[in-house]
C-alpha cells in the first residue's frame, strides 16, 4: 500500500470512487466517495476522536460497539471516512484494522486455510498474531474480535502489531499455497501471488504505524 492519500472521501460533488484495495484478503474494496480538500483533516480528527473514546472508557460495552461499529454503521461507511487516508497515519491504521477484520469475518474458513499454511514458517508471527490452536475459522475471528479489541481496551500499538503479525502469517500461507498451484492452475497461483506481495506491504504499514504511536508521533 502507498503512501499517498489519494483522492480524498466524501463531499464535494458527490462523486464515487472505489478505493485502493489495500490488503485483498478475498474481499472486495468498497464504496468510496468524493473528494474536498479539508476530508483529510475530518478523517484524522474522527480517528483522534474514536481511538480516545475508546481509550478512556473502562466499559466493555463500548469497547464491543467500537469493534462492531462497521457491522453496524456498514465497512462503506468507514470506507468513506479513512480509506484514502496515508497509510502510515492513525486513520489509515484504523481503515486497515477494521477492513482486516471485515475480511477475517466474511471469509473465516478461508483465511484459516492461509493461516494455517503460514504458521510453521512464520512461527514468531504466529505467536504475536496469537490465534488460539488449531487455528480454524472460528479461531481466526475470535482474534480478529481480540485484536480490534485491544486498540481500544489496550497497547495501541501491540494492536497494530498483532495485525501485523496476522498479515504476515497469511501473506506466508498464500505465498506457499501459490507455489503448490502454480502450475496446475497458474490464474489462481498468480492472484495468491499477489494478494501476499499486498498483505506484506500492509504489514510493513501496520508495524510502521505502531512504532509512530510509540514514539508519540502517529496523528
Amino acid at each position: 500500500m502507498s503512501e499517498q492519500s489519494g483522492p480524498p472521501v466524501y463531499g464535494g460533488a458527490n462523486r464515487h470512487h472505489k478505493p485502493k484495495p489495500f490488503a485483498p484478503v478475498d474481499f472486495e474494496p468498497f464504496a468510496g466517495g468524493a473528494d474536498p480538500a479539508r476530508v483529510s483533516e475530518a478523517a484524522h480528527l474522527a480517528a483522534q476522536a474514536l481511538v480516545r473514546r475508546g481509550r478512556d472508557s473502562d466499559d466493555p460495552k463500548i469497547t464491543r460497539r467500537l469493534v462492531k461499529l462497521a457491522d453496524e454503521q456498514g465497512l462503506e461507511a468507514i470506507a468513506e471516512m479513512w480509506a484514502e487516508s496515508p497509510a502510515r497515519s492513525l486513520p489509515g491504521a484504523l481503515w486497515r484494522l477494521y477492513a482486516l477484520r471485515a475480511a477475517t469475518m466474511q471469509n473465516s474458513e478461508r483465511i484459516s486455510v492461509y493461516f494455517k499454511a503460514g504458521r510453521d514458517t512464520a512461527q514468531v508471527s504466529h505467536v504475536v498474531a496469537g490465534a488460539a490452536e488449531p487455528p480454524g475459522a472460528d479461531e481466526m475471528k475470535q482474534m480478529a474480535d481480540a485484536i480490534l479489541s485491544g486498540a481500544f481496551d489496550g497497547d495501541f500499538d501491540v494492536a497494530l502489531e498483532r495485525s501485523a503479525a496476522f498479515c504476515r502469517v497469511v501473506a506466508l500461507g498464500q505465498a506457499t499455497l501459490a507455489d503448490s498451484a502454480e502450475h496446475s492452475n497458474e490464474g489462481h497461483a498468480s492472484k495468491l501471488t499477489r494478494n501476499s506481495h499486498q498483505l506484506v506491504k500492509t504489514a510493513e504499514d501496520l508495524e510502521h504505524a505502531a512504532n509512530a504511536w510509540r514514539l508519540g508521533e502517529l496523528d
